[in-house]
Parts: C-alpha cells; structure tokens; sequence
C-alpha cells in the first residue's frame, strides 16, 4: 500500500464530515469538522487518529456545536515534522487550528496524550478555552508526580525511551503492535477494537515517521524531567485550570492509575465534574461511544446554561 493509497483510503475515511487540510503554527493539520455553532475541538490520543471521534462527531453536531477532530502533529494525514513535540508547541498547534477554523474560542475535548495536551492548552493558553473535557489521562502535573513514583505508567513509558527499537517494534509485521495495544489496553469483554478500528489504525500508523512522531510525545515527557524545559513547564502547570473541566475515566483502564486522575481536581478553581464508566478501559470513546456522547452533551449543556444565567444583581 502507497502513501498516497493509505492517506486517502485511511486517514480521509468518507463520512458526513469536511475534510480540510489548515495551517497553523507552520505545519499543515488534516482538520475533519461539522455542523455549526460554537466549536468543540477533539484531540485523539496513542495509537490513534482522528477517526477515533467517529461517534462523537456527529452527536455533538446534533447536539448543536461545531464539532471538529484535528490529526495531531506527526499523526495521520498532519505534517510529521522532526520536532516539535514538546507542550509548547503543541499547545500553539492547538490555538492556531482554532483561528484557522475561525473561532477565538474552543471546549477542548481530549484523550490519552491529546487530553494530556488539552489540559497544557488550558493552562498555557486560557484565552482560547471556554471549557475542557479529558478522558483517560490526569493532569501533567500528577501524572509527572506518579511517575516519578513508579507506578502504572512508567513501564510503558520507559520502554519507548530507546532510540529505534520502539518505533521498530511498532512497524513490525503491518504494524501488529498497535493492534495488540488497543486490545490490551481495553475493557475485558470489550468490542473495540473491531477488525475496521483494527485495519485503520495499524494503517495510519504505518505512515512514516508517525511512529516516531507518536513516540515523540512520550518521550518528552520522561526526558524533559530533568531539563529546563521541563521544569519550566512544571512550574508554568501550578496555575490552576480555571474553565469547567469534566474528567472521564474507564474503571478497567491498566495504564493510568485512578488516583492520579481523581487527584488532577486539586489542578481545577472552576468547576469539576469526574465520570466513572464501569467495565470500561483505556478508550471510552470508542468502548462505550453511547454514554461517553451522553455524558459530554450533558456538561456542554450544563456549562453553556451556565454561562448564559444572569450574574448576582442582573436584572
């Protein structure tokens, strides 16, 4: 299979949705988006793309929003650049795909690494965040805390710290890994990953160098702890989130641990909603697509209200 060949029978996947291919922050972004109203920008996580919002989309397009899904730098049908993996960066991705759609403003919906950087975005940049919604991922702040103390995460993450052998390990035999990743990090009993989700991603991943791209994420994250940059981040995530936040978490999920993600409140001065989804994994989104649509368009209803209702003294 061609590049060419995986980019438009994999990443621009036929749907009711617009794809668009936008600038922003100097790199091209593969944009998928419908319907009309505020916006509401998806960010997917590790392995995915943003196919992964499929259910999403269009419910929240019914729902009244402008629902739009962004391949991250270096997925999918985005520009993989050789760097550019660090927050900051990403966080501008993420700012300046909302101009290009438009808008001055997002609810920032994210999973995994995605929602990892929609909470960076939240904080590094709150002027362009009217709400966000995080699934599967705690605060970096916590997350950097429970690493450093070992737990769930950290096998996963320092096995990606090699050069070559992990980006190797994920190409190998059409790209099997990704697949065994999906159904590993999954619910027991789950559907997902069926064998389309299964083609599509092991597909998108074979489009190099996402592989290294993906991997890119993850190491910044270990690697940056020791460097400047690292704790200049950390220092720069002490600021509190201070838009409603609605934290989504599968109760099977093996590779984030619960109390980091309920402990990621004390990051949050606005207010917190936290969703625990029994017999759920890694991937809500697409486990329990159903409660997780209900689930969002009942906070973006109660935080649209919320904003509209009259202040103390209004008339």
């Amino acid at each position: 299979m061609t590049a060419n060949t995986s980019l438009r029978h994999i990443v621009d996947v036929p749907g009711p949705w617009e794809h668009r291919h936008i600038a922003a922050n100097g790199a091209r972004f593969h944009v998928v988006s419908m319907g009309d109203g505020p916006l509401v920008l998806l960010l997917h996580g590790f392995p995915e793309f943003w196919w992964a919002w499929r259910h999403q989309l269009p419910a929240l397009t019914a729902a009244g929003w402008h629902a739009a899904a962004m391949d991250l730098r270096g997925y999918g049908g985005s520009d993989k650049t050789p760097r550019g993996y660090d927050p900051a960066t990403l966080t501008a991705d993420v700012t300046g795909v909302v101009r290009s759609l438009g808008d001055r403003q997002a609810v920032l919906v994210g999973h995994g690494w995605g929602g990892y950087v929609a909470w960076a975005t939240a904080v590094l940049r709150p002027e362009y965040v009217t709400a966000l919604a995080v699934l599967s991922m705690p605060h970096p702040m916590q997350l950097r805390r429970h690493l450093l103390r070992g737990l769930r995460q950290a096998s996963h993450l320092l096995g990606v710290q090699t050069p070559l052998v992990p980006e190797r390990r994920l190409l190998a035999d059409d790209a099997a890994y990704v697949e065994s990743l999906l159904r590993r990090w999954t619910g027991p009993g789950s559907g997902f990953p069926d064998d389309e989700a299964a083609a599509r991603y092991r597909a998108a991943m074979r489009l190099w160098p996402a592989p290294h791209c993906a991997l890119e994420y993850q190491r910044w994250a270990i690697r940056s702890m020791v460097r400047a940059d690292g704790r200049r981040f950390a220092q720069q995530m002490q600021r509190p989130v201070t838009v409603p936040v609605l934290q989504i978490h599968g109760a099977a999920d093996r590779t984030v641990a619960g109390r980091a993600v309920t402990q990621s409140r004390r990051h949050v001065s606005a207010p917190h909603r936290w969703v625990r989804l029994a017999g759920v994994g890694h991937f809500p989104h697409e486990e329990a697509p159903g409660r997780v649509n209900t689930e969002l368009r009942d906070w973006l209803r109660d935080v649209t209200e919320s904003r509209q209702a009259p202040g103390p003294g209004s008339c």
